[in-house]
Formats: C-alpha cells, structure tokens, sequence
C-alpha cells in the first residue's frame, strides 16, 4: 500500500514539474513576467479554505451555544498587538503559521454569539444567515446591475416587497444600505430631494435655511446626517420627549411653528420606534398627523424597532408606521440577519430613489442591454458595488418561515418580560422604568449604598458601580453587557435580549454574576 502510494506521489509531482518546464519553455514575456498559466496554486489554496473552515466550525459555530466558554478573552491593546503578530512582511507565511492565526483572532475576538453576549443591539448565530454569508463570500458579487447580479437582484426585490407588506403599504420601493444610520441619511437627503429638487444640479446655493426634526431620544446618526449634507446640526430640532422617551407630539407642533416663524423651512420630521437606550415608541399616528397638516416627510427610524412588525401581538407598538413616506429597518438587530442587513424603504412608486441618487454611469446603465434594464436597480444607491446584504435575511426567512421570525420576536421579548419581573423581586436591583420593548435599563445597589439616602453623594457613588462591574465581567470572561449615562441618570445597565439560543437560566445567571461581581462594592 505504501509503495503505490509513495509511486502516485511521485508521478503527480513528475506531471507538475513537466507542466512548469512546458511553460516555460513556450514563456511569453511582458515586462520580464511570465504570463503562461495561473500563477495561483489553487490546490493549496483549496487545502487552506477547507482547514480554516474546520477552524471556524469548531472554534465559533460548534462553541456558539456552550455557556461554559468565555464571551471574551480580555487583553489590553498594546498586549494583545504583540500576541496577533499584526506586522505585514515582504514574504508570505506558511500556511500552517496562517492557521494559527485564525485560532487567535477567534481567541481574542468578543464571541457575540455567546447566550450571554447582550452588549449590542445585535446577538447570537443563525445558522441560515450564516450559510448565506459564506455563500456570498465566496461568489463576491456586486449587486448594481442584473448581468452581473442575477440572483442577488431578484432576491432583494422579493424581500423589499415583503418588507413594504409589513409596514402597511400597498406598494413602494426600496434598497439595502451598509447600516441603519446610512438609511437614516438616505432619507433625509430624499426628503430634502423631494421638497427641491433642483438641489441635485445645483447645490446648496439658494435655499432657504432647512430644519428637520426628531426627538431628544433619537439615534446620534440623525446629527451625523444633517452635518455630512450640509443641513448643520444647529438646523436639526430636537423635540422633547416624555419621561418614557417618546416625542411629545405637541412639542412638536410648537417647534414646527417656531422655524415658520423664525424664516425657516420645515421638511422632515424623524420619529423614531425603538429607541438605542430606553427601546421607546415614539406616537407614530399623531405625528403623522402633524407632517400632513404641514406638509412633511414623515420618517421612522425603526432600524431596532421594525421587527416587532413581525408579531402579530407586538406590531401595535409601530401603530401608524403605514403613513409613513421612508422607514429604516434592520433585520441583523432582533431577527439576526447577520451584520449589516439594513434596508431603507420608501412609499412611492415615482422612481424617486433613482431620480435623487441615479448618475446613470453608461459603462453600467446602458440602455441598449439584451434585457430588461428595470432590473439594474443599482443607480438607486450612492454606492456602486454594493453586497447582496438581503440575501442573508432571505435564507433565514426561507428557513424559520414567517411563523418562526414571529416566535422570535415574542420569545425575546417573553424573556424581558421575565428578567423585569426577577429584578422587582431582587433586593439591590431597580428599574429606571418599565420598558415596552427589548430594553431593560436598571441600577445595581450594592448593599454598601442600600441604606444611604438617595441624594447627590448616593448618586455620586452609584454612578461609579456600573464601570467596575462591567470591568471585572470583561476580564473574568463570564458575560457582557452595556451601561450608560442618560439625560441625568447616573450610569445604569442596559440588558437587550434578542438571541433565541438565550434562556431563563441565562436571565438569572445575569442577575447573580451582577450580584456576585459587585458585592463588595
């Protein structure tokens, strides 16, 4: 067995050293380079893949779901630099010294698929999504025009319709952007579009000094937006908001009437479904109201909020999404999509996406194509390649079927519900409020502080609990999760629940780690 073995060996190696001796006997030049044949080993890399895979399979996916392993292995960065041996050399490394480093990126990356990684808004593995990826991975496509993207094109359209049907409207149109906060400036620059549209040609010269405005709660993106367009952050309005963090509709109103009044130029308002923090809602319907009455674009941002359209019991809380002119959704936060999965969709059937964005490139766009052009859909967008993001929500949908991203919605938010009722029960744990969506904002009181009145140098000291807490579970690896500051509160966490592989047992491991890591406190 050997010696045939060793025999076949030998002749493979026989056949390779032949086939580079005929090439370079019939060598043609350019440039003293060699351009006969490929000059990649494809075997080798073939062998590479399949061992990295292996790697990937056994030290993320297979590990994904086990408790017992640590969310994060801590290392400051000056250490951590020296252990991932991050210098680029003239030579390349050996492929076994390539697979030791993925081992050690997967080491010392923060395994966000951990059942008790509530860091984010975004968490856990779904497996379809990820086959998705690898897939996409692999083909590298572009999806701007149909030759180049076939399927990829008639994927997204298929989950765009699907997503229009959610929000209520009868048709629209729409497109997937590399994060929430660029749907957010998308809108933004369509709403301007739409309200002048000569600013396309002719820039800023000429207007009339625009405002928009959104709630006190909104995401920071909306600030970054009116900077880059060159709006100005002091034209974005912020509207007050109550002690839940909803915009107050009548605030609102008061503040439309100001910048009439002050010689401005109303022209679009952001409300916001599923705020960062405190997960509020702000009243859609009556906001709509008021963009009617003064003739506004009406945009949600629902990048966290949007999924609970999905559930039939918790679609309530997006009451009035339907009369909005954009939303923003991101399916990599609660359905798990896989990072970035976000879709910007509009209520128009005009073209208007393409009339605001297109720049009708004739090395793409041509007009004269052996098919249908309508399905090169990628002068809609600010980029020009652009990854296939709606795939990997298509796979998921496919497979979990509307029905399972449904349960996912109600498990998640079951279980907040769940972890609110523990905390009323345990001594030392308090809630900022009573939340009505996937947020659980609350303080830890060690029992050093539980006595104290609740005045300046209680709050002082609580204030510094949420850091050292959050320091000694990143460093003992058990699990992460978020705090903050906010608008006059003193540092509280922040529990966001969202990974089906996350169960009671792990709402409770919570609890009692926060109680064990700050007792001394």
């Amino acid at each position: 067995m050997n010696s045939s073995a060793g025999s076949g060996g030998e002749m493979e190696v026989d056949s390779n050293k032949q086939e580079i001796f005929q090439r370079t006997k019939n060598a043609v030049l350019v440039n003293g380079v060699i351009l006969n044949g490929p000059i990649t080993d494809s075997k080798a890399g073939e062998k590479f893949v399949e061992d990295a895979c292996k790697i990937i399979m056994e030290e993320v996916i297979q590990k994904a779901a086990d408790v017992t392993e640590k969310v994060c292995e801590w290392q400051p960065p000056e250490k951590l630099k020296k252990l991932l041996d991050l210098e680029m050399r003239d030579t390349g490394e050996p492929h076994q010294r390539l697979l030791q480093l993925c081992q050690d990126i997967i080491r010392y990356s923060v395994k966000t698929n951990h059942p008790r990684f509530f860091n984010q808004l975004y968490a856990g593995i779904d497996y379809y999504s990820l086959v998705a990826r690898f897939i996409t991975e692999a083909l590298n496509p572009s999806v701007y025009t149909y030759e180049v993207s076939p399927v990829f094109l008639l994927v997204e359209e298929a989950v765009l319709k699907r997503m229009i049907e959610f929000i209520g409207w009868k048709e629209g149109d729409g497109i997937f952007n590399p994060g929430g906060s660029i749907s957010n400036m998308y809108a933004m620059n369509l709403a301007r579009y739409k309200y002048c549209p000569d600013i396309k040609e002719r820039g800023l010269s000429g207007l009339p000094r625009l405002v928009l405005f959104t709630s006190e709660e909104c995401h920071y993106s909306m600030n970054k937006a009116a900077s880059f367009l060159g709006i100005g952050t002091q034209n974005v309005y912020f509207i007050t908001t109550d002690e839940r963090g909803k915009m107050i509709p009548e605030e609102l109103e008061k503040q439309v009437q100001r910048a009439r009044k002050e010689g401005a130029a109303p022209f679009l308002v952001c409300a916001t479904a599923g705020t960062t923090v405190l997960g509020a809602f702000d009243p859609l319907d009556k906001i709509a109201d008021i963009c009617e009455r003064h003739g506004l674009w009406l945009h949600v941002d629902a990048s966290w909020g949007g999924s609970a359209l999905m559930s039939r019991k918790h679609r309530k809380l997006l009451h009035g999404i339907h009369r909005a002119d954009s939303v923003a959704w991101n399916p990599h936060k609660m359905l798990m999509a896989g990072i970035q999965c976000c879709a910007l969709l509009v209520k128009d059937n005009s073209d208007l996406l393409k009339k605001c964005y297109s720049a009708k490139a004739s090395y793409l766009f041509q007009q004269d194509k052996f098919y249908d052009v309508s399905y090169d859909t990628g002068d809609k967008s600010i980029q020009c390649s652009r990854r296939p993001d709606a795939f990997k929500f298509w796979m998921t949908w496919k497979a979990l079927g509307t029905t399972g991203l449904e349960e996912r919605v109600n498990r998640a938010l079951a279980l907040a519900r769940y972890l609110v009722d523990e905390i009323k029960k345990r001594e030392g744990f308090q809630l900022l409020l009573e939340p009505e969506y996937a947020n659980i904002c609350f303080w830890y009181i060690p029992s050093s502080l539980r006595k104290m009145e609740e005045g300046p140098e209680f709050w002082e000291k609580l204030h510094q609990v949420a850091p050292v807490i959050k320091e000694r579970m990143m460093k003992k690896g058990s699990m992460m999760l978020g705090y903050q500051p906010h608008r006059g509160k003193v540092n509280f966490f922040r529990q966001v629940v969202i990974s089906p592989q996350v169960s009671r047992e792990d709402m409770d491991f919570l609890l009692d780690e926060i109680d064990l890591l700050g007792r001394d406190l």
